[in-house]
């Protein structure tokens, strides 16, 4: 197996659904490059027009709501918010998708939102059922939080659709913050969350599980409606990144931090990042992300060092340090919360994790090739060195 590094961020091309181009560039930092010539006040001309629109039809239909928005309390949805209300002049109804465990934080979050002067909406699912898809998603594909990701996305289109709201604001296009364009639009247009990797076209299917007693019927909430009948009903979706030339990881949680965001107190080794203000609602994303990185050689700090990197607070090489000292890990307590919630020992666990575990990107511990690679949770060791092209053939 072979694993190439953009030569301008550390983004790996083992990232589902990457592009990086012939001079070894990620679409990224493509991306981030081309923001300088793109014409942002037609941009934003655009949107105001969109969102003029939305208003204008919204009186028509007699609803008092002309957008939604979807939110966790968090950064991005933050700005979202205040975007749509005091730029746009839209009165947006805000949709919070409650993940099944939600912290505390991401509850003082949710309710700073609503202080900020917003209806909220937040829904959920039922959390048996939610327990069930957790635990097949987590045997069945190594990913705790898979199912809950389903519905985080399908809440907004759902509450359109039922409300008749004729517009939606969503936040990052994965295509454009992380490079993954292989099989996602770049652009504005937020029904094109139905090609997310993680999303697998929005089908459901896969969930049905009689023997665990979940039907059809139990994944309403978890189903994207069909595209074509959410146009039928003149329901526009975008993408505010696409949009907002001041739209950043960093700037966003600037912005909300000075609106009251709360974030995380913990040991940065405990959250396998260096930030702070991300991940705030769900403890379950912390070892999500540590199986993550045993899949694909990356975690969520890769995912932030690119991001500085890009927009000039890194160098490449500075960056290297982060990724080392904190990609992958994860506090014992949210291995421990994880296996509470999914009902299972700690030794099923890492029976689970070890099924999924990219053996050419990483050995057991004591047996990994790099003498001077950090341990993740005591088991394994990355064969390659960050930043640095690696052919497992060679090693």
């Amino acid at each position: 197996m072979k694993m190439r590094y953009c030569k301008r961020c550390l983004q790996p091309d083992t990232r589902p659904g990457i592009v990086i181009d012939e001079e070894q560039i990620c679409f990224a930092c493509r991306y981030e490059e081309s923001k300088a010539t793109i014409n942002w006040a037609a941009r934003e001309a655009e949107l105001k027009r969109f969102a003029e629109e939305a208003k204008a039809e919204a009186q028509k239909r007699g609803n008092t709501y002309d957008c939604i928005v979807g939110v966790s309390g968090g950064k991005d949805s933050t700005y979202q918010a205040l975007y749509a209300r005091d730029r746009l002049g839209l009165n947006p109804l805000l949709i919070n998708c409650m993940p099944d465990e939600i912290t505390e934080i991401g509850r003082k979050n949710i309710d700073n939102l609503n202080r900020l002067g917003f209806d909220i909406i937040s829904i959920r699912p039922n959390p048996v059922v939610a327990k069930k898809l957790a635990r097949k998603s987590f045997f069945e594909r190594g990913n705790i939080i898979a199912a809950s990701e389903y519905c985080l996305w399908a809440s907004s289109y759902i509450m359109a659709m039922k409300m008749n709201i004729p517009f939606i604001i969503q936040g990052e296009n994965a295509a454009l913050t992380l490079g993954a364009a292989k099989n996602q639009e770049a652009g504005g247009n937020a029904f094109a969350v139905l090609q997310l990797n993680t999303l697998r076209g929005g089908k459901t299917d896969e969930f049905v599980d009689l023997a665990n007693h979940i039907t059809e019927k139990d994944l309403f909430l978890y189903r994207i409606p069909p595209v074509e009948e959410m146009e039928k009903m003149g329901i526009r979706a975008v993408f505010l990144q696409y949009y907002s030339r001041e739209w950043s990881q960093v700037s966003n949680a600037d912005f909300a931090i000075a609106r009251g965001l709360t974030g995380r107190t913990d040991d940065l080794h405990d959250l396998g990042r260096y930030r702070r203000y991300t991940a705030l609602d769900c403890d379950l994303q912390i070892p999500n992300q540590m199986i993550k990185y045993l899949k694909f050689g990356f975690g969520y700090a890769t995912d932030e060092v690119c991001y500085d990197i890009r927009e000039g607070r890194l160098s490449r090489e500075d960056a290297k340090w982060y990724v080392e000292e904190y990609d992958g890990l994860c506090g014992d307590k949210y291995i421990d919360m994880a296996c509470r919630y999914l009902s299972i020992t700690r030794e099923e666990f890492w029976e689970v994790v070890d099924r999924y575990v990219n053996r050419d990107l990483f050995a057991e511990a004591g047996e990994g090739t790099n003498p001077d690679a950090k341990v993740i949770c005591g088991r394994y060791v990355p064969r390659f060195r960050v930043g640095e092209d690696f052919d497992s053939d060679t090693v």
